[in-house]
């Protein structure tokens, strides 16, 4: 294991269609409420840091809060130039006034809606990439990716994302206008899409923005045996942090402790620094939501992992150790990548 001692986060490019971006992103959702309370100035500070350290993508979506978190980007991104960072924005989770979801609705006229609101919301004239956050059964994804086509050329949309869509999915989307990424779950304990999908994605020159990199903090520092959540927080509902599942995959973050100890590096840092070895097309979405935590993801850009200590990380936990679904049986039955 070694490390590099540069201070700017490199870029890359995001497909083979895409912009460039900084090698790692920010991923909001957590400063708008889904782990429990967050604290808007320290949020504020975590998005200047991240764009202060070479970081250009900031990841939402237009459900995160209710609004809350376009609105909190907004603040925290009036005074920066806006060529200086690029808004990656999911649409069409339906909410109910208690918080709840109802579904998802990525007809064209519903898209056109939600884009108005985010492009008010966040304050500016076009959303860099843009994507429904679901597969609707009720739409073919050859109206919703034809109809933010019709937005990219009226200027209101610079690219097309999708997000925890299938191979075959992909191929559709990919069929009707230039898809430059695919965002979905990546980790080192969540790896399905190594069978099907990432193949699929390569082939067709599609980026992957990776998010869960640190599987909703599991793979920290941050956890404990017995923990419990507040009713607000995703984990207090989410398999992998349930009793008997939570203390299994607990051991598995106890042997990659072990490997990080013997090299001065966190289980976060060895977690990111695995999903950065598997290729410049897959783009880290880090969802830290205080500044500490950014500078502990960045400092991870500088590990590089030999074959033997990969083979180690694996060997500590294998891809179909950990205990759990992702998400609770509801949410996963609306997951068309896991079909």
């Amino acid at each position: 294991m070694t490390t590099e001692q540069t201070q700017t986060i490199e870029q890359t490019r995001l497909g083979e269609t895409g912009p460039k971006v900084g090698r790692i992103g920010l991923g909001a959702m957590g400063m708008s409420g889904a782990y429990g309370a967050s604290d808007e100035a320290e949020s504020i500070a975590t998005i200047h840091a991240a764009l202060d350290s070479g970081a250009t993508l900031v990841d939402t979506g237009d459900f995160y809060g209710a609004g809350h978190n376009e609105m909190l980007i907004h603040r925290a991104l009036a005074e920066r130039p806006r060529e200086d960072y690029q808004l990656s924005v999911k649409f069409g989770a339906l909410r109910g006034p208690d918080g709840s979801f109802g579904g998802v609705d990525t007809r064209p006229e519903a898209m056109r809606n939600f884009l108005h609101y985010s492009l008010q919301r966040l304050g500016v004239d076009y959303v860099d990439i843009y994507r429904p956050a679901r597969l609707d059964p009720a739409v073919p994804i050859e109206d919703t990716v034809g109809a933010i086509a019709e937005m990219v050329q009226a200027g209101y949309v610079r690219h097309i994302g999708l997000s925890e869509v299938g191979a075959q999915t992909l191929r559709r989307a990919a069929a009707v206008a230039p898809i430059v990424d695919l965002q979905i779950e990546y980790a080192l304990i969540t790896r399905g899409i190594e069978r099907e999908i990432l193949p699929t994605a390569r082939e067709l020159g599609i980026g992957i923005t990776a998010y869960g990199v640190l599987s909703r903090g599991l793979l920290s520092d941050s956890l404990r045996a017995n923990q419990t959540f507040a009713p607000d927080d995703f984990r207090a509902h989410s398999p992998r942090f349930q009793g008997e599942n939570l203390t299994a995959n607990l051991r598995l973050v106890s042997a990659l402790a072990e490997i990080g100890d013997r090299h001065g590096v966190s289980v976060a840092q060895l977690a990111i620094a695995w999903v950065l070895s598997r290729g410049a097309d897959i783009v880290p979405l880090i969802g830290a939501r205080r500044v500490d935590r950014w500078a502990e993801a960045v400092a991870a850009l500088q590990i590089r992992l030999s074959e033997s200590e990969l083979a180690a990380i694996e060997a500590a936990a294998p891809a179909e150790a950990v205990a759990g679904d992702r998400y609770a049986a509801p949410q996963m039955a609306m997951l068309d990548s896991e079909r």
